[in-house]
């Protein structure tokens, strides 16, 4: 009788993970494909249906050169500090969140990085169920293998939810802003960040003081790190000391912001060159012939 209920347990765990395997999405195509909706929608619409509602979400897609660099670093310094680090999953924060749940015996704390929320959000469901977790792991994984880091965090910016029907940064800078997404300013793009835990309870269209503390917050963060561009923010080392020199040189250019007037005015850059002043030259050259430039 044992042997026979084991053999059936193990049947039904060969048919579970051949059918996983099956069923296993195709993460390359998102390579050069924009998708053209998600699990997390698809769901939302048949919530609205359900309720006797229209369907209608706002979503529209955008390349990652036209979302601006500060909503970039706002999402990476709210969601995911070590995202150019990590390969899919922050194993640290998993097991502190597990940690966590383990003390509240509540699953509260998921860990997720992003590469994770954006295999939830295309593939899979909000459950929380352990099975569920295990597959987004691997899904997770598969788009580092097949995606570069800014294919992904192109594709999260543009299906994750940021208000009530409101999908990606095109939609939500045009939705709450009336603006394209590559024209947000450092605090509106920290409004939409501060939403992405709960965009439904923390809406920007009405930011609650959650939501405005969460946007002091990444202002905060993002000020500190300066407006190099995002793989320079979150991994580059602290530059050595120059060696000393007998040749006077001017003080290096501030990089740090202290109010969000100036975060404001501090225009943005795409370069991935980080914001260090050059090292000093032994003997300076002489300045060249005065030119003009239009």
């Amino acid at each position: 009788m044992i042997r026979k209920l084991l053999l059936l347990i193990a049947a039904v765990a060969v048919i579970f993970v051949a059918w996983e395997w099956i069923t296993f999405p195709d993460v390359g195509e998102l390579a050069t494909k924009a998708p053209k909706t998600t699990a997390f929608m698809e769901r939302r619409k048949a919530d609205l249906r359900a309720q006797g509602k229209s369907d209608r979400l706002e979503y529209r897609w955008t390349s990652y050169g036209n979302i601006s660099p500060y909503l970039r670093r706002a999402v990476l310094v709210a969601e995911d500090n070590d995202f150019y680090e990590h390969e899919g999953v922050d194993v640290n924060a998993m097991r502190e969140a597990l940690e966590r749940d383990w003390k509240r015996r509540k699953i509260t704390h998921g860990g997720s990085t992003i590469t994770q929320q954006l295999a939830k959000n295309l593939y899979l469901s909000p459950s929380r169920n352990p099975l569920r977790k295990v597959k987004e792991y691997f899904i997770a994984r598969s788009l580092e293998k097949h995606l570069s880091k800014k294919r992904i965090l192109e594709l999260y910016l543009n299906v994750v939810e940021m208000g009530e029907r409101v999908y990606g940064a095109q939609a939500a800078a045009g939705h709450y802003f009336q603006k394209s997404a590559s024209s947000l300013s450092p605090t509106e793009a920290a409004l939409l960040a501060g939403c992405l835990p709960n965009p439904r309870i923390m809406s920007p269209g009405a930011p609650n003081k959650r939501l405005r503390s969460r946007q002091r917050m990444i202002l905060s963060r993002m000020r500190r790190w300066g407006y190099m561009a995002e793989q320079e923010v979150l991994t580059a080392k602290k530059p050595e000391a120059p060696p000393p020199s007998d040749t006077a040189a001017p003080p290096p250019a501030e990089t740090t912001e202290t109010t969000d007037t100036a975060l404001e005015q501090t225009p943005p850059t795409d370069t991935a060159t980080p914001a260090v002043p050059p090292p000093e030259e032994p003997e300076p050259q002489p300045p060249p012939a005065s030119t003009t430039t239009t």
